[in-house]
């Protein structure tokens, strides 16, 4: 077998481990909707919702992937505001209630945090999950990165094998001072903004200007058009006949991207990633981004100048630039096999499913014995209508496809994928 197929091969592998299977769909499902049942017996949280938000609605977790949950305060038709202390005030009320209720176990409120952040761990699954309120901008963002796997598939399977890749060398952490999930994503976006030819357009030709001020006044007109916007242009640069297209295999993709950041150390003190730009840009003469005080700038495009990878600490710097370099060198090396990809490409409850020999079922179809049986479809299949309606595949020009996960009627707090019809987004 050539480095290049094995890779290939390998990579495949790993995609096939850790997309979502039917069931980790419907248990987040219903960790939504249990956890609406708790805050609708708090008094102070009277008619708020439990919206989902993060990897789950931009369709970019994986099967232990954490859950992104924000608890959205009722303001009738507006978009509801709450100051820090009103956060703190609220999570405690829901952090008594959860305990009262059972349900999770490693409960953990961080109110001091930027953003006040109560954990917990479902009883199903062991799903680690993440509230906060009205947080609106985070579904938004969440959003938009869903709408851009319309233009290229490429994308989201770049995104799961990062992650998995950043957890194996342990710099997807923003407690440890490294990356979190969404500046990883971010990287993504930025490599495929400048490979060559380009795949994913300046998010400035995507929605301009920033986008978190647009969402103020009614929450349904704000959203239309910031999803209006979206689309259009998202559809402007698809159906582009004089936009070159870029042809290179996922393998090839994901080792020019390791490549492209393994001297960060060396660059990061003067230049800034900028995905809204879709550039390079030196700090220095970015006003926006001074006083430089971070490792390294990977700006929120949504969100402007907010780095995402503030977390980032200097002294972990080396860390993260050994990871890229190391295995960067390792998948243009000769000496590799198997089990050494695998060793660095992903974390040992992944490896252990592909290491494990495959035996056959009645149907024919081969399987690991210790994991349930990879589907390749990710959306809840024909048992589970009553709860869920299917989402139709908007496609791409390379096959890619998008689905959004937003709430029925309000009569109904039961979350499902809400059909995307044509080319409209909401």
């Amino acid at each position: 077998m050539s480095t290049r197929s094995m890779l290939d091969f390998v990579l495949n592998d790993i995609l096939q481990v850790v997309t979502p299977l039917q069931e980790d769909w419907e248990i987040r499902f219903s960790i939504i909707n249990d956890l609406q049942r708790v805050v609708e017996s708090v008094e102070s949280l009277r008619g708020a919702t439990v919206e989902p938000f993060g990897s789950f609605v931009s369709n970019l977790f994986t099967r232990w992937g954490d859950l992104d949950l924000s608890i959205e305060l009722s303001n009738g038709l507006h978009i509801s505001s709450a100051g820090k202390k009103q956060k703190q005030t609220l999570l405690g009320d829901l952090l008594k209630a959860l305990k009262m209720k059972g349900g999770g176990s490693n409960l953990q409120f961080i109110s001091n945090a930027r953003v006040p952040i109560l954990k917990f761990k479902s009883n199903l699954q062991g799903v680690s999950c993440d509230i906060s309120i009205n947080n609106l901008p985070g579904q938004m963002k969440s959003k938009i990165l869903l709408w851009i796997n319309k233009i290229d598939s490429r994308f989201h399977d770049m995104v799961l094998l990062v992650k998995e890749w950043a957890k194996t060398h342990n710099i997807n952490n923003s407690k440890t001072g490294t990356f979190n999930s969404y500046s990883l994503c971010l990287l993504v976006i930025f490599h495929f903004q400048t490979c060559v030819p380009a795949i994913l357009p300046p998010f400035k030709d995507i929605y301009p200007g920033n986008m978190v001020d647009d969402l103020r006044g009614v929450r349904a007109d704000a959203e239309s058009l910031i999803a209006e916007t979206c689309d259009a242009n998202i559809n402007r640069f698809i159906s582009d006949k004089s936009r070159p297209i870029n042809r290179k295999s996922l393998p090839e993709l994901f080792v020019e991207f390791l490549k492209k950041f393994a001297q960060m150390d060396s660059w990061a003190s003067e230049l800034g990633i900028c995905p809204y730009t879709g550039k390079w840009e030196q700090i220095k003469n970015n006003m926006r981004w001074l006083p430089k005080t971070y490792a390294i700038f990977v700006e929120d495009p949504f969100e402007q100048p907010q780095n995402t990878a503030r977390s980032v600490s200097a002294g972990q710097m080396k860390k993260i630039t050994e990871a890229f370099l190391r295995t960067y060198s390792l998948l243009i090396s000769k000496n590799q096999n198997k089990m050494s990809l695998l060793t660095n490409l992903a974390p040992p409850q992944v490896s252990r499913f592909i290491i494990k020999p495959a035996i056959q079922n009645y149907n024919g179809v081969y399987f690991h014995p210790t994991q349930p049986q990879v589907q390749k479809a990710i959306r809840p299949g024909p048992q589970s209508q009553h709860r869920f309606q299917n989402a139709s595949q908007g496609t791409s020009s390379n096959g890619s496809s998008s689905r959004e996960y937003i709430p029925v009627n309000k009569g109904q707090r039961i979350w499902r994928p809400k059909i995307q019809r044509d080319s409209q987004l909401l």
